[in-house]
């Protein structure tokens, strides 16, 4: 991608190198916490240099606001997902907007996340969750939280969208296939990262042969899933990938290519398994530092469920479950796992009325930095807080201040599915468990193709029926969706 902004200097965070530009200052491994600590300080909006690429980025909730403007803008690539595009081509997430595969994939793929889609898809979370549970009832002592999780989101994606199993709890190793498409789409991240530095292709020599064998063996998995499923005439046709291989467009007839489909399988395998297993683990984390919160939210479970801890949730007690929903929202109000999103004007314009923007410039939105903004969440912008999301807080709240699944078109079209799974698993483990947090851990984020707490252990005790007895706190509250309201069901943007 060439050059953004070429005709406006913004302010920018010191420590300039020549050649380099401000790659000290977003040095790996987690740029993307560094970058918001180079923010600070630098208004509403500032630039970075990466050698001769300009990287523009909002912090500031109004300009956030109007970027979500669909007559106005739309989804860019920046160059680390145009990166991408070597591994997951034109998936959903990485595809161009005008691009007929992404419009033909998104209208083919909408049946698969209807109310009744849901419905199907309940009993296989439950079903995997259930090898959760077994799997840490056999753990002796703490347990690390987020590969468990992963484990159980990778089954969850598999199993409902492509009947597939990756067999994850029956190794305390990562699936091989899990291990070449992480390290087949890092290759990705850090070719976009490397490509405008002088000599980053001299650099990226390195690995390239691994990255070659990773990309291959990803291809040929997906490629045999494919060809396994068309030569079973009686294969089911109403997950995401039968969806895929037998469904046509209404309007055109028209039908996904093989390659295209494979590009699409890779894509849901990722956005369906990180980003969900990284929610859940903050909010874990979040929710087991705070005694009441952690109480309150058992409490309503037990109201919900009954006494047997070993109960299984009906598919219309998950939304039930409000205080439960309101603590993963605001674990990703502080933590979005997919933690920015690009946008860029559809004809030239000016942003706040004083930035002007052609159509080939672009700024990403850093999702953390306002989902801080005290004027829209109060001087306890810092501070974890369900009562956050109380139903009239939503509603006094302006739209598109909040937006952990992307905005617009281009949002996650996975956005209930990963609500519905994420919510469930939290009422199970919390009626299942009593949870004891180590209390000398301070939170690390690791930045790997989405942000997950890493070395997060919990102790864990199994609760006893009739244990838990449900607080008078715990009342039913009107059900708001304030990503529907702001119009913005993760960089996750499909």
């Amino acid at each position: 991608m060439s050059s953004n902004w070429p005709h406006l200097d913004l302010p920018h965070p010191p420590g300039r190198r020549p050649v380099i530009g401000d790659l000290l200052t977003v040095r790996p491994p987690r740029p993307l916490q560094n970058l918001l600590l180079a923010g600070e300080g630098l208004g509403p909006i500032f630039e970075i240099r990466l050698a001769r690429q300009k990287m523009v980025f909002v912090q500031d909730t109004a300009l956030a606001r109007e970027l979500c403007d669909e007559s106005r803008f739309e989804k860019k690539l920046p160059p680390g997902l145009v990166a991408l595009r070597e591994s997951a081509g034109d998936g959903l997430f990485t595809a161009y907007s005008d691009e007929p595969s992404w419009s033909l994939a998104h209208d083919l793929l909408r049946p698969a996340f209807t109310k009744e889609a849901m419905r199907r898809y309940h009993d296989v979370m439950n079903a995997v969750c259930d090898e959760l549970i077994t799997y840490w009832d056999a753990q002796d002592g703490p347990v690390d939280v987020s590969p468990a999780l992963t484990k159980m989101t990778l089954e969850t994606i598999g199993r409902t969208s492509f009947s597939t199993t990756f067999d994850s709890f029956a190794s305390a190793q990562e699936h091989p296939f899990v291990t070449a498409m992480v390290q087949s789409l890092r290759r990705g991240q850090r070719r976009g990262a490397l490509a405008a530095l002088p000599g980053g292709s001299l650099l990226l020599r390195r690995g390239a042969k691994a990255f070659e064998q990773h990309r291959a063996y990803v291809a040929t998995t997906l490629d045999g899933i494919v060809r396994s499923r068309i030569a079973d005439a009686d294969s089911s046709t109403s997950d995401l990938l039968g969806l895929m291989l037998h469904s046509a467009h209404e309007q055109s007839g028209e039908r996904l290519d093989p390659v295209n489909i494979r590009f699409q399988i890779n894509t849901f395998l990722v956005a369906g398994h990180e980003t969900t297993s990284g929610a859940l683990s903050f909010a874990l984390h979040f929710m087991t530092r705070d005694p009441a919160v952690l109480a309150r939210a058992q409490a309503e479970v037990d109201a919900v469920l009954g006494s047997d801890p070993t109960a299984v949730p009906a598919y219309e007690q998950v939304a039930k479950l409000r205080y439960v929903r309101r603590c993963l929202d605001e674990a990703l109000r502080l933590w979005p796992t997919a933690p920015a999103f690009t946008r860029g004007p559809r004809t030239s314009t000016v942003l706040g009325g004083r930035y002007p923007m052609r159509s080939d410039d672009w700024a990403t939105v850093l999702i953390p930095a306002v989902h801080r903004d005290p004027q829209v969440w109060g001087e306890a912008a810092e501070t974890y807080d369900p009562d956050h999301f109380l139903p009239a807080r939503v509603r006094a709240r302006p739209a598109h201040t909040y937006f952990p699944f992307g905005v617009g078109e281009r949002a996650c079209i996975g956005r209930q599915f990963a609500l519905h799974e994420a919510v469930l698993v939290l009422a199970r483990l919390l009626h299942r468990y009593d949870m004891t947090p180590d209390p000398d851990y301070e939170l690390e984020v690791s930045e790997r193709l989405t942000l997950m707490p890493v070395a997060f252990r919990l102790g864990l005790s199994r609760r006893t029926p009739g244990g838990g007895e449900a607080s008078p706190a715990v009342e039913p509250e009107p059900e708001v969706a304030e990503a529907g309201r702001a119009g913005c069901p993760v960089a996750h943007s499909a």
